[in-house]
């Protein structure tokens, strides 16, 4: 057994971010204890002078990457699917949440039946497939955003069954507009089924975000975007998720979605509800351009995805590549890291603690971060 000393661990914004521990390792790496340094142990063991420990990042909103949209897969993407997902550990995933934009109800059956079949081919070294995420298509017209008007429809148990019948156990989260007639049944239905529901692309106030929370729905998607934002005298869901303090917050820290100033109001508001989401799209890991998304053309630019309108759809850019702004923005490297890596943990029910998410893990499988003058870098711990 050895140990490593002089470690910290993200912790939310104001917890203990910046306390030093030690880290008891077993014969093959794996974390068998962790407990707050004292003098003794300061004095033993491999010092890594203050460098962060974390688990690799969970990402809750993602829509594709290499050239695959998830809502277009057929059965011939699944080898690139896999390389996807080995390129998404490279970047230091761990496992996403593939995400499924409104679209028709064939392809996306297809594509919940190719990933179901990618989740059974999983692989060392490549990340893990969670269930699918769900983003439409029962969301308001006016909030739809890059989502195609055509596909979105009235929420109903029937258009829900449509859709995820035969595939209920392959889904974690679905967003919708909890205002939209129809929508309580189907909120109903998705707790039943143990899926987590996020409100989003919403004309919502915050009456009728409350009653969806009451309802059970547990989170935001992408918090500020495509939704009423906080106002004085109308907070809006934000608001209300923010007052209640246990509905998780998706936030896309690329500075374009959500002005640096929100996203650390955000952090500084809702520290343990910030979650970061990449809200990549297809043309992830692949160079600015243009790039196709279903049938229209997708304008890639400094890593910014809009449409040909000037409608902003998403980001080219990693999950741990927010981690890294949010950090150089607040100062706070450790709460910006727990916000890619603990708290979206904490949604899916994988872990409430960082000792949770490390505990029984070996270093090869985790991530040490270090922060120099000029930025915060990352690379495998072992």
């Amino acid at each position: 057994m050895r140990q490593i000393t002089n470690v910290r661990l993200p912790c939310f914004l104001g917890g203990e971010t910046d306390q030093r521990h030690w880290i008891a390792l077993d014969e093959q790496d794996a974390i068998r204890a962790i407990a707050v340094m004292d003098h003794e142990t300061a004095m033993t063991g491999d010092s890594w002078n203050g460098d962060w420990l974390s688990p690799r990042g969970i990402d809750l909103q993602i829509n594709g990457g290499l050239g695959l949209a998830f809502p277009e897969l057929s059965d011939g993407d699944l080898p690139r699917l896999l390389e996807l997902l080995k390129r998404l550990w490279a970047d230091g995933v761990e496992a996403i949440a593939p995400t499924l934009v409104t679209c028709a109800v064939q392809p996306l059956r297809q594509s919940l039946a190719v990933l179901r079949e990618a989740r059974a081919q999983h692989q060392p070294g490549h990340c893990r497939l969670l269930g699918a995420h769900l983003e439409g298509p029962f969301l308001a017209q006016a909030r739809r955003g890059a989502h195609p008007l055509e596909h979105l429809v009235n929420p109903s148990l029937n258009a829900l069954e449509a859709r995820i019948a035969g595939f209920e156990t392959e889904i974690s989260l679905m967003t919708l507009a909890p205002e939209l007639k129809g929508s309580d049944a189907v909120i109903k239905r998705l707790r039943e089924l143990k899926i987590t529901v996020a409100l989003g692309h919403s004309a919502a106030n915050a009456d009728e975000a409350a009653r969806a929370f009451d309802l059970g729905v547990g989170m935001l998607t992408h918090a500020f975007n495509a939704m009423p934002g906080l106002h004085h005298r109308a907070p809006g869901p934000l608001g209300e998720a923010c007052r209640r303090g246990n509905i998780a917050l998706g936030l896309i820290a690329d500075g374009v979605h959500v002005n640096p100033t929100m996203a650390l109001l955000l952090q500084r508001l809702a520290p343990e509800q910030t979650v970061l989401v990449s809200d990549a799209l297809a043309p992830y890991g692949m160079a600015d351009g243009e790039h196709r998304w279903d049938e229209r053309l997708l304008l890639v630019k400094n890593g910014t995805c809009r449409l040909e309108d000037g409608t902003l759809a998403g980001v080219t850019l990693s999950q741990l590549e927010g981690v890294k702004r949010l950090a150089a923005w607040s100062g706070e490297p450790g709460a910006a890291i727990w916000s890619a890596t603990v708290a979206p943990r904490r949604v899916i029910g994988e872990a409430e603690s960082i000792a949770d998410a490390l505990i029984g893990r070996p270093l090869k499988q985790l991530l040490r971060w270090n922060q120099s003058e000029e930025d915060l870098h990352w690379a495998c711990a072992a």
